[in-house]
C-alpha cells in the first residue's frame, strides 16, 4: 500500500512540476472524453425521445389493444361489450384504460361555413397512455362528462381556422345530434410540418349521453396500459376472459406499443453504436497525441530518471511513477471532460434538438463511468510506452545525457 501511495505522490509531484506540458497534453483528452460522454448521454436522450414519439402513436410500454367484431355480419352490441371490458378491467385492477373511436364525423360551424369534422372519442386515460402534449390549455379529465357544456380538445390546424383565440371563452358550435356549444379547453400541436388535420377530441361518455343511439358503423377499441414484463402473460388471459360466453363475435388482444417491435429497439442501439464508435476513435486519436507528447517529454527528462536511479529508485518504482503520472493526468482530464459534457447537455440549444421531450432523463451515470474509465484506460496506454523507455534507460548513459 505504501508503494502505491508513494507512486501516486511522485506522479502528482511531477504533474505539478510540468504544469504547462500536462495542460497542453490533456486538452485533447478532456475534449475527447467530453465527446464520448456526451455521445453516451445523447444516446439516452435519443432513446427517450424516440420512446415518447412512439408512445404518442402506439401507447406506452406496454399497451394492449382490445378489439372485437361480429362474425355474423350484424352490428356488435358495443354497450354490452363495453360493460364486459369494464368488469374484466376491474378484476385485473388496470390503472389506465381508455375507449377509442376514431372514425366519427360531426357537423362543425366554422367562421365561413358548416363542414364535417373528424372527431375522436376517448377516456381521460388516453393522453396519459399516449403522452399527448398540448400547445395550450389542459386535457379532458374525469368529471368533464357531467358538465352541461361538454369540453373538447382540438388540433392546432383547427385552432388556426378560428384565428388562434384565447381559450377562455372559446367555443365550438356543432350541429346534428350533437347540436350545441362546446367549450375548447385544450389544443394539441401539429404532428409534423405541414400537418393540416382538423380534429375534435371529446370524452366517450360525453358523446353517448348526447345521442339517442350509437351509429351503425361505429367501431370501438380499447387500450389498456399494463406493466411491460407482464404483457405477455396478461394478454392471453385477458382475451380468454373477454371471449368467455360471447357468441357470434371475435375478440383480439394485441400489443400496440413500440416495445413489441424489436426493430424499434435495435434503432436506438445502432445509433449509440455508431456515435460511440466515432467518439471512441476521437479519444484514441487524442491518446496517440498524448503518447507522442509523453515520449518527447521523457527524452527531456532522461537525466532526471538517471539521477533517481542512481539514488536507488528501482525499475518498478520508475515504471509505476511514469505510468501513474499519465493515468492521474488523464483521470483529471476525464473528470473535467465529464463536467463539460454535463454543462453542454443542459444547454438550451441541446434541449431544443429534442423539442417536445416531456420526461428529460437525468445525466446517465453510465455515461460518466464510461468517460472516466475510457480516460483512465487511455492514460494507461499512453503511459505504458514512455514508462518502458524510462525503465530501459541505462543509468550511466542517462547521467551523460
Amino acid at each position: 500500500m505504501s508503494g502505491i501511495v508513494g507512486a501516486l505522490s511522485d506522479a502528482w509531484a511531477e504533474l505539478r512540476h510540468h504544469k504547462l506540458r500536462v495542460l497542453l497534453s490533456l486538452i485533447g483528452i478532456a475534449v475527447s472524453v467530453a465527446a464520448l460522454t456526451a455521445v453516451v448521454a445523447l444516446g439516452e436522450f435519443q432513446r427517450q425521445f424516440q420512446a415518447e414519439q412512439s408512445d404518442r402513436s402506439g401507447g406506452r410500454v406496454a399497451t394492449l389493444m382490445v378489439s372485437a367484431n361480429s362474425t355474423d355480419g350484424s352490428m356488435l352490441d358495443w354497450e354490452a361489450f363495453d360493460d364486459r371490458v369494464q368488469r374484466v378491467s376491474e378484476r385485473f385492477e388496470f390503472s389506465h384504460s381508455t375507449r377509442i373511436v376514431d372514425q366519427l364525423t360531426v357537423q362543425l360551424q366554422t367562421p365561413d361555413q358548416v363542414q364535417p369534422a373528424m372527431t375522436r372519442l376517448i377516456d381521460p386515460a388516453y393522453p396519459v397512455i399516449h403522452r399527448t402534449p398540448l400547445v395550450e390549455g389542459r386535457w379532458l379529465r374525469d368529471g368533464d362528462e357531467q358538465l352541461l357544456a361538454a369540453p373538447v380538445v382540438i388540433t392546432e390546424p383547427l385552432w388556426d381556422v378560428y384565428g388562434r383565440p384565447d381559450l377562455d371563452g372559446f367555443t365550438l358550435r356543432l350541429g346534428g345530434e350533437l347540436a350545441g356549444t362546446y367549450p375548447v379547453v385544450g389544443v394539441t400541436p401539429r404532428q409534423y410540418d405541414g400537418d393540416q388535420e382538423k380534429r375534435i377530441t371529446m370524452l366517450y361518455d360525453s358523446y353517448t349521453s348526447r345521442v339517442d343511439a350509437l351509429p351503425a358503423d361505429l367501431f370501438v377499441s380499447w387500450e389498456i396500459w399494463v406493466p411491460g414484463e407482464m404483457a405477455a402473460d396478461i394478454g392471453p388471459v385477458l382475451a380468454m376472459d373477454l371471449r368467455a360466453g360471447l357468441e357470434n363475435a371475435e375478440v383480439h388482444v394485441n400489443r400496440s406499443d413500440w416495445g413489441s417491435r424489436p426493430e424499434a429497439q435495435a434503432g436506438s442501439m445502432i445509433f449509440e453504436l455508431i456515435t460511440g464508435s466515432i467518439a471512441g476513435l476521437v479519444l484514441l486519436l487524442g491518446g496517440l497525441g498524448l503518447v507522442n507528447i509523453q515520449l518527447v517529454a521523457m527524452r527531456q527528462r532522461i537525466r532526471e530518471i538517471g539521477v533517481r536511479r542512481s539514488f536507488g529508485a528501482t525499475g518498478g518504482r520508475i515504471f509505476s511513477s511514469v505510468l501513474l503520472e499519465s493515468v492521474v493526468a488523464t483521470a483529471v482530464a476525464g473528470v473535467i471532460g465529464i463536467a463539460i459534457a454535463i454543462a453542454v447537455l443542459r444547454a438550451p440549444f441541446v434541449l431544443q434538438m429534442f423539442q417536445g421531450l416531456q420526461d428529460i432523463p437525468p445525466f446517465p451515470m453510465r455515461a460518466a463511468i464510461t468517460g472516466l474509465v475510457a480516460a483512465v484506460a487511455i492514460g494507461a496506454l499512453a503511459g505504458f510506452i514512455p514508462a518502458l523507455v524510462a525503465v530501459r534507460a541505462k543509468v550511466i548513459e542517462a547521467l551523460r545525457f
